[in-house]
């Protein structure tokens, strides 16, 4: 495996800021469609998760269900005792909840929801979800269900260092090199990077794609160079992908440009796939290795420009 020097760092760290941010009905019973659209990660014992364009994450902690030991383990998370005042009384079981929004964008609200709950074993629970522009109590409320159940199958979860990746339940062998930046989250030094989710419904998927885009527009440090539509195939599928060159200002430009890198390429689709709907976010810099079809390798293993 290769190893990677300060500038590629720069230029992993810089491209990662545009991925960052990228319902069950029935309490502690997940449907197949859920199952079979959750993708997840196990790091340094905190389970990540991706779905429905939800950011989730759930750490288990060897301490008692308290008020003191939540202050204590989510210092990071700027939780006080004071925030420690709200239960969510539809949830069957002792619980604390904290729930934040803020508008970074205008007209992209972020909404991070803690559920504080004790496990089987009488331990420290924290599930923690992200999201924009969307609120979906129920949604929360049926996935803590099945943490407190332990009812999520290992089978969601994917390696660490990568080899092949799931894409929307379909498998897709990957070069060498490629490393999870977070669930869905894929990024192949010189070869491209991509993000995705997987949506119940086709609005949703669409509605996660133009946040998304609204917010990588509107990203400081940088500007949008030209902003269009094209038509591509993306899994075997006819569809219209957004698509932005964006540049870097200041620090960011000069930087990158130490690597040979100018500009980076964007693309946003939406659309049906094999398990669901899906929002993708895929991007190149112009020093990567481009193909003669004008993508990456890793971007051309699921998508070709017409």
């Amino acid at each position: 495996m290769k190893i990677f020097g300060y500038r590629n760092k720069m230029k992993l760290i810089f491209t990662s800021l545009f991925f960052l941010f990228m319902s069950i009905h029935v309490f502690g019973q997940a449907d197949d469609g859920l199952l079979s659209r959750l993708q997840g990660l196990y790091n340094q014992k905190i389970e990540f998760y991706n779905v429905d364009g939800f950011e989730i994450s759930s750490q288990k902690f060897d301490v008692e269900f308290s008020k003191k030991n939540i202050v204590k383990n989510f210092k990071k998370s700027g939780i006080r005792e004071a925030d420690l005042n709200k239960t969510d009384s539809l949830l069957k079981f002792d619980n604390l909840y904290v729930g934040r929004s803020e508008e970074k964008v205008k007209g992209i609200v972020f909404n991070h929801h803690y559920y504080f709950i004790e496990s089987p074993d009488k331990k420290l629970v924290g599930i923690s979800f992200s999201t924009m522009n969307k609120d979906d109590k129920a949604f929360e409320r049926s996935f803590v269900t099945l943490i407190k159940n332990n009812a999520i199958p290992n089978s969601v979860f994917n390696s660490m260092n990568p080899d092949s990746l799931n894409f929307a339940g379909r498998k897709i062998a990957l070069g060498e090199g490629c490393r999870y930046m977070g669930v869905n989250n894929v990024q192949c030094p010189s070869n491209g990077q991509m993000s995705w989710s997987i949506h119940k419904t086709l609005e949703d998927a669409s509605q996660t794609v133009n946040d998304q885009w609204k917010l990588i527009r509107e990203q400081k440090g940088g500007k949008s160079l030209s902003d269009t539509t094209v038509n591509v195939v993306f899994e075997g599928r006819e569809a219209i992908a957004k698509k932005m060159v964006y540049g870097l200002k200041g620090i960011n430009s000069l930087l990158i440009k130490m690597d040979g890198a100018k500009t980076l390429t964007v693309y946003a689709v939406a659309s049906p796939v094999k398990n669901g709907f899906i929002s993708c976010i895929m991007s190149f810099w112009d020093s990567d290795n481009v193909n003669r079809n004008g993508l990456p390798r890793l971007l051309e293993k699921v998508m070709t420009l017409k």
